[in-house]
């Protein structure tokens, strides 16, 4: 009796309460990620997007790193998003209470917790539609469809950037850019809605390389690409440049998952759910149900991120008894994904003489393990201060870092893929191009003699300037 009054007097005094298997409220979302924060203050930070909710719910995410709020070099960042789709809810708690377990357990001392944070900046966001969650639950949860929508009825899983379309168009016309497709866009289908463009404007601001997003409806890891390259509705297997590490991706999640990549389970009622589980439990997007606008989709195309989608389970609104075993069933995948971050390859291009890291240099990979070689044409580039993360399966690629103005680089890598250890280190010094002053005195005079012959007017030289006029940087969503 003693004990529990002093416990009781604990938890008031601090401020802290023991994490509880509900369905929180918008209200109650937030108070346990402040309750988090309170406890691992060192570790954590809250913060909210750019926008709110239709209705005027703040977006909350929760931050874990030994440096919250900053990006630090060679540390590659993470994400989990839950409940897009307002009805689908158990992601949101089993994101609730991973805060509040990767909490707990660096406090303890927990090694393999306290690594993961020191190595790794992760974000978590429990939800993206508190409009759908407050209507599904109000309604009691038991619709297939209410409160999947934002408070605009717009599902915000159609609702990005249709950049698919754009790298479908540029294989067929062999035109050779197949990454941060986002410049190329000239026009949307339909207006973003405010959740949409606050998560974009999260993906564009953070340089983030691994993430997933909870739904719930079946059980299966879905991995990109999500639209079809044809159109066709069902059943074409669309793949990426990297369908082999999005296979691993989603392997790691469904193979530590309880029961979702076992054989002999059953589905969730259709044709292509029954087929999942001998699958391992994954499955192509599109090869399941072809969707434009999707949020993996637009991560993979418009930034360095590799993103896939998470199938929780059939019930969109499990009943609060049954969350803690969803939280044992999903304990092992949830932090085994995380760990994916780490792996392939991560290093520093840096300019040879200056030393200093280049930003925005491009990261090409050949796949050489086999007789038949290829490239795998989707480049990453190299972030803030030229560091750079490229995730890869085990195997030999050549890898080569370029930008203009600078002798491109080609190294020789084997990747191995030790589990929890960080992505092996690669840095690329690369040479700027310098031209001696003789030859660029006599390039000079090529080039002026070759103008006067060539172009006889100035509008012929207006026009020929304009048409080679440097490609402008990408210009931040606003």
């Amino acid at each position: 009796m003693v004990f529990c009054v002093l416990f009781l007097l604990t938890l008031l005094s601090t401020g802290s309460l023991q994490f509880q298997f509900k369905h929180h409220n918008n209200e109650e979302l937030l108070e346990v990620l402040q309750d988090v924060n309170s406890k691992c203050p060192n570790i954590s930070r809250i913060y909210t997007l750019s926008e709110n909710s239709v209705l005027g719910i703040p977006l909350y995410v929760i931050e874990f790193s030994t440096k919250p709020g900053h990006h630090e070099v060679l540390k590659p960042e993470f994400k989990y998003i839950a409940n897009m789709h307002g009805n689908e809810v158990l992601g949101r708690e089993l994101i609730l209470k991973l805060a509040d377990y990767l909490c707990e357990q660096y406090t303890k001392g927990d090694p393999k917790i306290r690594y993961l944070i020191q190595l790794t900046r992760i974000h978590l966001m429990p939800s993206m539609n508190p409009d759908g969650w407050q209507l599904a639950t109000d309604t009691g949860g038991t619709d297939f469809l209410i409160g999947r929508t934002n408070n605009n009825s717009i599902d915000l899983n159609r609702n990005f950037p249709n950049l698919d379309r754009i790298v479908f168009t540029n294989e067929d016309e062999h035109i050779d850019h197949n990454n941060h497709l986002l410049e190329q866009l000239t026009q949307l289908s339909e207006p973003l809605q405010p959740e949409t463009k606050a998560v974009i404007r999260l993906i564009m601001q953070v340089p983030f390389v691994l993430s997933a997003n909870l739904h719930g409806g079946d059980l299966v890891a879905n991995y990109p690409y999500d639209d079809s390259k044809s159109g066709r509705q069902r059943g074409e297997y669309t793949a990426t440049p990297d369908d082999e590490t999005f296979r691993h991706l989603a392997l790691s999640y469904s193979t530590r998952h309880a029961d979702m990549a076992k054989p002999n389970r059953h589905g969730c009622g259709d044709i292509e759910s029954s087929a999942f589980p001998k699958q391992g439990g994954i499955t192509n997007g599109a090869k399941w149900y072809s969707l434009q606008g999707g949020m993996q989709d637009f991560n993979y195309l418009s930034s360095n991120d590799f993103e896939i989608t998470m199938e929780l389970g059939c019930d969109k609104y499990p009943p609060s008894s049954e969350l803690e075993n969803e939280w044992k069933r999903n304990k092992d995948a949830l932090l085994n994904y995380m760990w994916q971050t780490h792996i392939g390859i991560k290093g520093v291009v840096y300019d040879s003489q200056t030393k200093r890291g280049i930003p925005n240099a491009v990261i090409h990979v050949k796949n050489v393990t086999n007789e038949e070689s290829y490239d795998i044409n989707h480049d990453i580039t190299s972030v803030h201060d030229g560091d750079y993360y490229r995730l890869l399966t085990p195997g030999k690629y050549k890898v080569t870092a370029y930008r203009d103005g600078y002798l491109p680089h080609t190294k020789l890598v084997t990747v191995t893929n030790k589990p929890h250890t960080p992505a092996q280190r690669i840095d690329f010094p690369i040479k700027p191009i310098t031209i001696p002053p003789y030859i660029r005195i006599q390039t000079d005079n090529y080039i002026n003699n070759k103008l006067e012959d060539e172009f006889d007017n100035n509008q012929q030289w207006s026009n020929w300037a304009e048409e080679n006029e440097p490609v402008p940087e990408p210009i931040a969503v606003q």
